[in-house]
Formats: C-alpha cells, sequence, structure tokens
C-alpha cells in the first residue's frame, strides 16, 4: 500500500494494511501520524514505512550516512525548500506541494536535540541567513522535516535541528498570518487564503543542504552534502522538482524492499536505507 492521501488519513490506511499483512508506505511529514504508525509496526509481519519523501524522507537518509562517518557527533543540521525558480509576490513562494501539509510543518511543534537532550521547539522560530551560489535565503523552524533521527541519534549528537528554506521575507509574512493574524488557529480559513491567492508553479527548484560536524581521527571536522534539483520532463510529462524529488523517493523505497535492501518487517525508518544503494537505484537516481 503507498499513501498518499491526507495526514489524518494515515493511521485509517495504515491499520488497513497491517490487518491485511502488506507493506505499507507513505509520503506524511505528520509527527502524530507517524508516531500511531510505528505503535501499529509492533508485531507486525510486514513493514510500515512512513515519511518516504523529501522530508522526511531523503534528508534523513543522507543526514545519517554523513553522521556514521563521524567518531563523535556535535552537530547535525538539515535545511530543504522547495521554492519557486521566479518568485514573483511578496511571499516569494508558490504552491507545490499539500497545503493541508505545509501549514502543518508553519504550525506544529517541531522536535530538536539540544545539548544533548529531545525538545519540542516553536515552528517560524529561530530565523538564520546564508548563501549558497550566490543566492540568499532564510531558513527556520518547521515540523516534521526531521522524521525520525532525533530518536536514532538520541545520544549521540549534542544539536541536531531541521529547518525549512525560503526566501527572505517569507518568515515574517507567514508569522504575521499564523500568530498576529492568529490563522493558526484558523487552518481551514488559512488554506483557502493561501489556495485563492498563490498560484501552483511547475518551476522550481528542491534545495537540500545538510552539514554534520564531529570528531573524526582526533580532528575536529566538517562535511557539508548541498544540491539543487530542478524540474525535468520523465517519460515525456514535466514534474515539478518536488513532485519527481517525492515520488522518487517513495519509488525507491518500495524498490529497494522489493529488492531486499531494507527491513522486511516492523518499522522501518527512512536511515535504515542506504544512501549508495538509494542513489543507485532506478528512481533514486534523480536525486544523484
Amino acid at each position: 500500500v503507498l499513501s498518499a492521501g491526507p495526514f489524518y488519513l494515515t493511521p485509517v490506511i495504515a491499520g488497513a494494511a497491517r490487518e491485511r499483512g502488506v507493506h505499507y508506505f507513505d509520503l506524511t511529514e505528520d509527527v502524530s501520524s507517524t508516531r500511531q504508525v510505528k505503535e501499529l509496526a509492533r508485531g507486525a509481519k510486514s513493514a510500515m514505512v512512513p515519511q518516504c519523501g523529501l522530508a522526511p524522507g531523503f534528508i534523513s537518509i543522507v543526514a545519517n550516512d554523513l553522521a556514521r562517518q563521524f567518531e563523535r557527533l556535535r552537530e547535525v543540521h538539515m535545511r530543504v525548500g522547495a521554492l519557486p525558480i521566479y518568485p514573483t509576490n511578496a511571499l516569494k513562494y508558490n504552491l507545490t506541494w499539500s497545503t493541508d501539509g505545509l501549514i502543518n510543518e508553519y504550525c506544529n511543534p517541531c522536535e530538536a536535540i539540544i545539548d544533548g537532550d529531545l525538545r519540542e521547539t516553536l515552528a517560524l522560530e529561530e530565523v538564520e541567513h546564508f548563501s549558497l551560489d550566490g543566492i540568499a535565503y532564510e531558513a527556520f523552524n518547521t515540523s516534521g522535516g526531521l522524521g525520525t533521527l532525533c530518536e536514532t541519534l538520541s545520544g549521540r549528537v549534542e544539536n541536531l535541528n531541521y529547518k525549512t528554506v525560503r526566501y527572505p521575507g517569507h518568515r515574517d509574512i507567514i508569522k504575521m498570518l499564523i500568530r498576529d493574524l492568529r490563522l493558526g488557529q484558523r487552518r481551514d480559513l488559512l488554506k483557502d487564503v493561501l489556495e485563492t491567492a498563490i498560484p501552483i508553479t511547475l518551476q522550481d527548484v528542491v534545495l537540500i543542504f545538510v552539514t554534520v560536524s564531529g570528531w573524526r581521527n582526533g580532528h575536529l571536522a566538517q562535511q557539508t552534502y548541498a544540491k539543487k534539483i530542478y524540474s525535468q520532463e520523465v517519460n515525456g510529462e514535466l514534474l515539478s522538482a518536488i513532485q519527481l524529488t517525492t515520488a522518487a523517493g517513495i519509488c525507491t523505497m518500495v524498490d529497494m524492499m522489493r529488492c531486499g535492501d531494507l527491513p522486511a518487517h516492523g518499522f522501518v525508518r527512512q536511515e535504515d536505507a542506504d544512501l549508495s544503494k538509494f542513489l543507485g537505484n532506478r528512481f533514486g537516481k534523480y536525486y544523484a
């Protein structure tokens, strides 16, 4: 079963898959739904594999692969953005995926490891600025992008966090809508406002930026993975970058399961996937 439904249907679909003893994969970013899938996976004879998209999803595979290359970890920073190539509005943003999921990320609590402790942080906070290839970006806390990596690296890393990347100025406007105008408490209205005012686009870019620091061979070292993926034509159809990376993520995990490269029962984390096998896959090649 491959679930691309809204997050609130995740437990229902996952429960049906478990009941019938078939493998389950989904694209949810919702933390609560994923916890329910994990509970359903207890004692399951089939595999339950949630969060198979970009973030959560591929980003955790990359971060875990980098983390394995260190004897002792200090920090893991994960940054992902799906952005229009040609921003024209004040938000400098176009809708490219589920509006419900986007609002979830902007409103729900975020997980992080701070000074070795698992904590919840507020979405839209801890803004930072950086440049990549001469383009300025901002990044800030959003919910769900870490997947299960907090649990996987608990006790091994001092600081671990995930932030969404946008063009500068986006966060301030979104925070005004969600906090000052309290649209975070009226999510249906916020969804209607966004979908009425913000057009969709296929002309986008996915930015993946992971930095890991720690000790290796007795020295404090840092290693970074940076990648930009653009929209492209696949089998005669133009796919946006976020469509491509999302589809490639879940298709690769299904294919790796078929090939015996993932655990075949119970709860399967994204970071259980080997990065080199993922990128070498016929679907994972779109990330390479």
